[in-house]
């Protein structure tokens, strides 16, 4: 398979022929990565209730987190085009923030109780106001439940869809609704939105403010990946996006859909970070030079590395 066709990354590229997996990872990109979503997967996207949403910042700072709403709350616009709602949350805004800043996210939704499978989808994401969403879409099912009402849309146009398998996926049962109780959709009331659960208030008064990590990741230092300094992203800012903030401090904005807002389409930051690669490519060989699998493929037929992702196991 040409080097231009294989999906992935190149760091997953090398960490393959490090560890020896190259023909089974082709094997898996010919077979299950698409860059639509097919009959099927559109089925699926269509019934779900809940997916896990990934982003990370222009420093590569990570936040997972979780989208829940009624069967269709995602909507497939086209085979390449999905569009999901941000509802009233608690004003943090991690991903909306995230995406601002760096348009590439990851999708997982996993099938508990029927399927037992999931259904990877990456992409890059534009953010788009609820009104001019339903402007140029106005068959968009409006919710009667005001917690569930978008204040927010974010579009993500698809560019790898895949399988996540079934062999880890616990196999779960609904709870009938006159059990679990009606679920408290935009509530503000503490108790029901979970309360102190973990303890963080009342520790709040005990511990130091909080400090995130240094910018720099010196605990990475030397191995898979370093960041990217301020000054090198804030120099290229202008090569990948300026234009109207969205809300206080955030620079640069998120990338509303032109189609949508009527302004300019300006290049992602990705094409800004490939030109970068090379200069961590001789890192990573570095540390791969070091790895030594625990076992050897020729021992262990279904032995699968340590960061071989794409298998879905």
């Amino acid at each position: 398979m040409p080097r231009q066709e294989r999906p992935g990354s190149d760091g997953e590229h090398l960490v393959q022929q490090r560890l020896g997996t190259t023909e089974r990872a082709d094997r898996f990109y010919r077979d299950q990565v698409l860059d639509h979503l097919n009959v099927r997967m559109q089925e699926f996207v269509a019934r779900q209730e809940m997916f896990f949403l990934a982003t990370a910042d222009r420093h590569g700072e990570c936040d997972a987190t979780f989208r829940a709403g009624p069967p269709g709350f995602v909507q497939v616009l086209d085979d390449r085009t999905l569009a999901y709602p941000e509802y009233r949350g608690n004003g943090v805004m991690a991903s909306i923030g995230n995406i601002s800043e760096n348009p590439r996210l990851g999708i997982l939704m996993v099938d508990f109780t029927r399927d037992r499978i999931g259904l990877h989808i990456n992409g890059r994401s534009r953010v788009v106001m609820d009104e001019e969403m339903r402007a140029h879409h106005p068959g968009l099912p409006v919710d009667p439940i005001p917690g569930r009402r978008a204040q927010l849309w974010v579009t993500v146009e698809v560019e790898e869809a895949y399988i996540h398998c079934a062999k880890h996926i616990p196999h779960l049962q609904k709870v009938p609704a006159q059990q679990r109780g009606a679920r408290a959709w935009g509530t503000d009331d503490v108790k029901r939105k979970g309360g102190d659960f973990f303890g963080s208030a009342a520790e709040a008064e005990q511990r130091p403010p909080f400090r995130r990590a240094e910018r720099k990741n010196e605990h990475l230092r030397g191995g898979l990946h370093e960041d990217t300094d301020d000054a090198v992203y804030h120099a290229a800012a202008p090569a990948y996006g300026s234009g109207p903030s969205y809300g206080a401090g955030l620079h640069p904005a998120p990338r509303v859909d032109p189609a949508y807002a009527g302004g300019h389409s300006a290049p992602g930051r990705g094409d800004f970070v490939e030109e970068l690669n090379a200069e961590f490519l001789d890192r990573v060989e570095r540390v791969l030079a070091r790895a030594q699998p625990r076992r050897s493929v020729d021992d262990d037929p279904e032995f699968r590395g340590w960061f071989d992702r794409r298998d879905g196991g």
